[in-house]
């Protein structure tokens, strides 16, 4: 599905926007200028001659802005400088894939789907002889609803919706229209939406937009990531860095490795995501096919609505309210924020790396990094990325904390927090692709990591007093340490203690070859061979579904 949006500047009426604050008109912005010029007149009338002035010119400013927004001016038309999330305003371009799913088109669109295939299912119950199967050219007409859906229909939808004040009866009463000049479906108008409550359809919409927003962009994007760390791991394998434990020098590992640990580790949270069933309901007003019963007594519809409900590719819940518990929501936005913050874990490291000068970053011609400082080239990339995953962590919390809350049958309190869906997503996406992007301009600087390397010699007190315990010589941890806790320790010292240990020649010189680029354990082979674990916890083909 293509949501036809323009990359000018937009109408409130035409671009499917993340968040839901976007469409409104800044009605309230004109209001609150009313209500603070009025107050301002009455409680600084007796005022100072410089407060007046003060006041006077930075009401003249606010005065501008709000004549700028007010009346047709087509300068506060929705745009991305405009938008009042700077998903649907700077970020725009980095976050529109999203749009066709997340956004009140995507709602709109899939509400449309449910609706259409609800009428197909019903035309296909013998018990249901008031709708008799449709004819081949019947169901392509239909079907066609579907497929052709455009953002025109979304804003007639919209228009109706403006006149019933009910977004869900507004695309029934769409369908209706789009089919009453049809012979065939003309006759059965009023079984579109039957027996249904707008949960019926919006919970099934919902499943479907988070089911097809994960499958065609967050999981491609996901491992697009994974892989570039992945590359990063097999790349950097056999390069020694120095470890940091507490933040002081520790037994050394290689860039590679320590990559590999999060490749590792945000492939198994991605594929916990993809294990997370989107659940749907389709049991009336509250959860006990009341209507269905009523209308139709001999008829199964707990089964007919579990086959409706798989049929779109969704896990059936048979045990609801009015609305679908949403508790596999919450399980789902908790495993993205545990990928969030491994994620998070990476910027924050890959930042000290480089701000160690263990990375390079490469410099793109025009770009500047300080408005006073020339020579500064920030990891702003990470920082982003860092900042972006907070967000989304918070938008994903409150959901997962929200969504499975709901007073007695039903309140309403969930269908404004799920349009907000959009967001938490938006901010991941945007954070996994500033990620990317800082990836692709890192050069590692071997000349730095083997500079920290050759100044910790002491780094070897631990493979020496291992040593010492295997063959037995008296108190190794403490001797070692006396040589290095707090002293210098150089290649020269480390080389003279090992001399003068009672050890079998054979360790001896073993021990006297170490040097703290070579004393790296397996770390080398475990970077070599990451791609073997990923392969194992995703089944040796990384799943892009979910649910």
């Amino acid at each position: 599905m293509e949501a036809k949006v323009s990359s000018g500047i937009l109408t409130r009426n035409q671009a499917p926007f993340l968040s839901p604050l976007q469409p409104r008109k800044l009605q309230s912005l004109r209001n609150i200028s009313s209500v603070y010029n009025t107050k301002h007149r009455h409680q600084f009338s007796n005022a100072s001659f410089q407060l007046s002035q003060t006041f006077s010119c930075r009401s003249n400013v606010f005065r501008q802005v709000i004549n700028i927004s007010g009346g047709n001016s087509p300068e506060f038309e929705l745009s991305t400088l405009t938008a009042l999330s700077p998903l649907d305003g700077r970020y725009w371009g980095k976050v529109k894939d999203l749009a066709p799913y997340m956004s009140e088109y995507g709602l709109i669109y899939f509400r449309v789907l449910v609706e259409v295939k609800w009428l197909l299912k019903l035309s296909q119950i013998p018990e249901v002889p008031e709708v008799p199967s449709f004819s081949a050219e019947a169901q392509s007409y239909l079907q066609g609803l579907i497929d052709g859906f455009s953002m025109d229909d979304a804003l007639e939808v919209k228009r109706i919706e403006r006149i019933t004040n009910h977004d869900v009866k507004a695309v029934e009463y769409f369908l209706k229209q789009k089919c009453q000049s049809h012979p065939e479906i003309s006759k059965v108008l009023e079984f579109f939406h039957f027996a249904c409550t707008s949960e019926d359809i919006n919970n099934l919409a919902h499943a479907l937009m988070l089911k097809e927003a994960m499958t065609q962009v967050m999981f491609p994007t996901m491992d697009k990531l994974i892989e570039a760390i992945s590359n990063m791991a097999k790349a950097n394998a056999s390069i020694s860095m120095l470890s940091r434990t507490h933040g002081q020098p520790a037994s050394p590992t290689t860039l590679g490795k320590e990559m590999a640990i999060f490749a590792v580790r945000l492939s198994r949270e991605r594929q916990e995501i993809s294990q997370v069933e989107m659940m749907g309901k389709f049991a009336g007003a509250v959860g006990n096919y009341n209507a269905h019963l009523v209308a139709y007594p001999n008829i199964a519809w707990p089964q007919i609505a579990e086959e409706f409900v798989n049929s779109l590719g969704l896990k059936f819940n048979p045990y609801v309210t009015q609305i679908e518990t949403h508790d596999y929501m919450a399980k789902l936005h908790y495993a993205i924020i545990r990928f969030n913050n491994i994620l998070i874990d990476f910027d924050r490291d890959i930042w000290g790396y480089i701000s160690l000068g263990y990375f390079k970053q490469i410099t793109k011609a025009g770009e500047i990094g300080s408005s006073t400082m020339p020579h500064k080239v920030n990891p702003i990339d990470f920082e982003n990325s860092e900042g972006n995953l907070g967000k989304a962590n918070e938008d994903l919390s409150y959901l997962s904390m929200k969504l499975p809350i709901s007073r007695w049958q039903r309140d309403l309190t969930d269908s404004t927090v799920l349009r907000n869906m959009g967001g938490g997503l938006g901010h991941s996406l945007l954070a996994y692709k500033s990620a990317l992007q800082g990836i692709g301009k890192l050069q590692v600087n071997e000349a730095r990591l083997s500079e920290d390397l050759n100044q910790t010699w002491e780094v070897l007190a631990e493979p020496i007093q291992t040593v010492m315990r295997r063959y037995g010589v008296p108190e190794p941890y403490e001797k070692l340490k006396e040589l290095t806790r707090g002293r210098a320790v150089t290649e020269e010292s480390i080389r003279e203690f090992i001399e003068g240990l009672e050890l079998p020649e054979e360790a001896k010189t073993h021990l006297l070859k170490l040097t703290p680029h070579s004393y790296v354990g397996a770390a080398i082979e475990l970077a070599r061979t990451v791609d073997s674990t990923l392969n194992v916890i995703n089944g040796t083909k990384v799943l892009q579904t979910c649910g």
